[in-house]
């Protein structure tokens, strides 16, 4: 067995390329005989595609476009292959395969120089185990590596070992995470992109496995990744766009706030809070009904409302809608085996089966986690996505609850295949099928809201795979409720952004472990205006009010601002579906020849011209850096001089955001919804540099 801690390199084949001659196929692929079977290798103006392995005929429509393929050529003598395709290079060595990729004069990529006493090669360039196929990259000293999906740590993942693959993070305190893609790009000028449902080891630079190079595990029969090139990062999470498919500008109501909670017991908690947020003018646009608000949890998920708590769910969405909220009801993609439904399912195989019985698949929670926090949650099926007429009815489901009035669907879960005995009707199981299950989930629930939402589609997923970002939004799971949870919910959403997602929103406030604490809800309110969407989320109360008199006045305050921006935030989304480029951007990917700002891991910059400083710890001081040029205060204007660190102390109404010398921004006008702005931006003034 492969040991991902710390790999016993001399017990790994390297593979060789065998003497036969590389054929070239229309012109347009060469396929390179191996010790392992064929290679396939294709050239496009924005990379390279390199395949082997054993074909497989479910891919999910992962890519969604593929660019016109470049004519090339080959050239082989004893040693070495030669390919050339327009200005792409690709020089192979036969024994051990090694591999070094130019661009006109420019080196990509090549095989680490990670040499060995008797080896040339340590790492092996190229391998099959017996997990799957391993690939290696070189990386230049000091090379930093960012994306591979929603992760928590540093942003630059040089030195650290993940996996992509989906997991009930349960928080964003460790590696896993309930967002991931095996994408990830340098400065450096070159992206990878692996093309698998499969679960994928990430060992960046990782010093048990080798401080010089970069390794990938995938872990199935087949090989299927793309390097990729772009003068500046934007460039190269354009093209995994191109390949991965945009996402679509998400309705402009779904800019406002969304207020939500775990969970409004029944209809009277759920009016007064509605009522509440009108008296207290708070801006708001939609209200949630999570979790248990609207089913019995005994029985989901089945599309049923509560019928004790919700004799006339059309009555109370009426009285919601006729104060100007939208509505968003919770879902996952589970049946309990309490409600008919799972019979109905199982009988017609819509269900995933356990390869052991032939029946379907009864999923146990493991409840150790949760304690007596979470209601205990009962055995379930699991709705199988891969049957098209599995995949249709659920689809089909959504119709009652969208006619209803229903606005919006929190697609939660998604991460409970988990065992290979759980077989798919397209045969596919476990670890295959684990995380595009994510993917599968997303599509059925958002072409529902395209079909049937009477207010345009868009919902929350949880979690999420390559592609996922044509189905919008996405949040960040469960954090802590403490200084750390809003740490690790900035980082893990510039992660996502890096990855090519360009929407996020994080549970403000937290989603566990709440003590009340009023400065820590004021300051997540504060930088979650500076993010795609935007949601009050926890367990218990998330109205400002509840944390007192001062958070409420400075979390109205920002939610305001909030408002105000809608018109930028709007407009940087359509940027965003254009070229696949985060509201939320790093500073590694905003300023790529600025090296002093990728180490300043929290702030960030909101589209093209606001950069802002989240204040992460009590007390109010912040400590940033602003890239060359000239700076503005976005509250007062004062000028700030560039390429240097500042220091500040924040009052608790203070956010210290900056703007681009020279922008001019569209300001909207003070709104409490969406709904007073005819659902579309409205400008009432430009912010500028002149008072």
């Amino acid at each position: 067995m492969f040991d991902c801690s710390a790999p016993n390199w001399n017990g790994v084949k390297q593979l060789e390329i065998s003497g036969k001659a590389a054929l070239c196929e229309n012109k347009r692929a060469v396929i390179i005989p191996t010790s392992e079977g064929p290679i396939s290798v294709e050239f496009y103006e924005i990379g390279m595609r390199f395949r082997a392995g054993q074909p497989s005929d479910n891919h999910y429509g992962m890519l969604q476009s593929l660019p016109q393929t470049l004519i090339c050529s080959v050239n082989q003598d004893a040693e070495h292959i030669e390919i050339i395709s327009g200005q792409w290079q690709l020089r192979c060595q036969l024994t051990p395969f090694a591999f070094s990729l130019f661009h006109g004069d420019t080196l990509v990529q090549r095989t680490p120089n990670d040499g060995h006493f008797v080896r040339q090669y340590r790492l092996p360039p190229m391998a099959k185990t017996s997990q799957g196929w391993l690939f290696s990259f070189d990386l230049a000293p000091e090379e930093p590596v960012y994306g591979l999906g929603e992760k928590w740590a540093g942003l630059n993942k040089r030195g650290q070992l993940l996996r992509s693959f989906n997991h009930d993070a349960l928080g964003v305190n460790a590696e896993i995470s309930y967002k991931n893609t095996p994408f990830c790009w340098s400065p450096h000028g070159w992206g990878v992109f692996v093309h698998t449902p499969s679960p994928v080891t990430h060992a960046v630079g990782y010093a048990p496995w080798s401080n010089r190079g970069y390794s990938i595990l995938v872990e199935d029969k087949e090989l299927d990744l793309f390097i990729l090139r772009g003068e500046q990062p934007q460039q190269i999470i354009e093209h995994y766009t191109q390949l991965t498919g945009k996402a679509p500008v998400p309705p402009f109501w779904s800019l406002g706030l969304i207020l939500s909670k775990a969970y409004y017991r029944d209809v009277p908690e759920l009016l007064a809070t509605a009522k509440a947020v009108r008296e207290h003018k708070m801006p708001c646009d939609v209200i949630t009904l999570d979790g248990r608000a609207w089913q019995d949890t005994d029985t989901r998920f089945a599309f049923e409302w509560d019928a004790k708590r919700y004799p006339d769910p059309g009555a109370v969405i009426k009285q919601l809608k006729a104060q100007n909220f939208k509505v968003c009801i919770w879902e996952y993609p589970l049946v309990s085996v309490a409600n008919p439904l799972f019979g109905q399912m199982a009988a017609k195989g819509w269900l995933l089966t356990d390869k052991r019985t032939g029946e379907a698949y009864r999923y146990q929670w493991d409840m150790s986690a949760f304690a007596e926090v979470l209601t205990p949650l009962p055995e379930s099926g699991i709705v199988d996505f891969t049957h098209p007429d599995a995949f249709n009815f659920w689809l089909e489901s959504h119709k009652p609850l969208f006619d209803l009035g229903i606005d919006m669907i929190k697609a939660d879960f998604g991460e409970q295949v988990e065992d290979d005995n759980m077989l798919a009707y397209n045969g596919d199981s476990g670890m295959r099928l684990h995380n595009i299950y994510s993917l599968l989930y997303n599509r059925c629930v958002y072409q529902a809201a395209q079909k049937y939402s009477q207010s345009g589609p868009f919902l929350f997923s949880r979690s999420a795979w390559i592609g996922s970002q044509q189905y919008p939004s996405q949040w960040g799971g469960d954090p802590q409720a403490d200084w750390g949870g809003l740490v690790g919910s900035i980082r893990g959403a510039l992660s996502w952004g890096m990855s090519g997602a360009p929407y996020f929103a994080t549970d403000v406030g937290g989603f566990y472990k709440d003590m009340r604490d009023p400065e820590l809800f004021v300051r997540w309110s504060q930088t979650a205006v500076f993010s795609a969407h935007m949601r009050l989320h926890g367990i218990g109360q998330r109205e400002p009010w509840s944390y007192g008199f001062a958070a409420e006045e400075a979390v109205n305050r920002a939610l305001i601002l909030r408002y105000q921006l809608l018109p930028y935030i709007y407009q940087t989304m359509q940027q965003a579906s254009k070229t696949g480029l985060p509201l939320m951007r790093a500073m590694a990917l905003a300023f790529p020849q600025d090296r002093l700002s990728w180490g300043f891991e929290l702030q960030f910059m909101f589209g093209d011209s606001l950069l802002v400083v989240p204040c992460v710890q009590p007390g109010g001081e912040v400590e940033f850096y602003l890239p060359e040029g000239e700076w503005l205060a976005f509250s007062d204007k004062q000028v700030f001089t560039g390429a240097k660190i500042h220091r500040l102390s924040l009052g608790l109404n203070d956010i210290a955001v900056f703007v681009k010398a020279g922008h001019d921004l569209p300001i909207g006008p003070d709104v409490e919804h969406t709904e007073q702005l005819g659902n579309q931006p409205v400008v009432s003034h430009y912010w500028s540099k002149q008072v």
